[in-house]
Parts: C-alpha cells; sequence; structure tokens
C-alpha cells in the first residue's frame, strides 16, 4: 500500500531541489503594527530546518 503524505506536514514544510526543508518563520502573521519593521523584514520569508529533519522527511513521503 502506498504512503500517505501527511497533510498538515505538507502545508507547513517544503523540500527544494538540493534537499534542504523549509519552512516560514514565526510570528510574521499578526499584530505587525506593534512589531519595528526591520523585525518584520527579518521575520518573512522561509528558514530551513536543522532538527528532526529525518522525521519530517517521513511525514511528507519522501
Amino acid at each position: 500500500m502506498k504512503q500517505k503524505t501527511h497533510r498538515a506536514a505538507a502545508k507547513r514544510f517544503r523540500i527544494t531541489r538540493t534537499g534542504k526543508i523549509l519552512h516560514r518563520k514565526a510570528t510574521g502573521n499578526h499584530m505587525l503594527t506593534k512589531k519595528r519593521s526591520n523585525r518584520r523584514r527579518r521575520v518573512e520569508g522561509m528558514a530551513s530546518v536543522t532538527a528532526e529533519r529525518t522525521n519530517i522527511r517521513r511525514l511528507l513521503g519522501k
């Protein structure tokens, strides 16, 4: 039987062509008016995952 992709993990993580796992940085969604602009720029975008890489890869079916 084929292994299914864990949909919650698929919405949170992304695997690049080189094999790195990326996730969105925290605190970039709400209450942005009180955060300084350089702090907002720092939390936008993606960051690479350092721990739990094997578990995330297994959840994504890779």
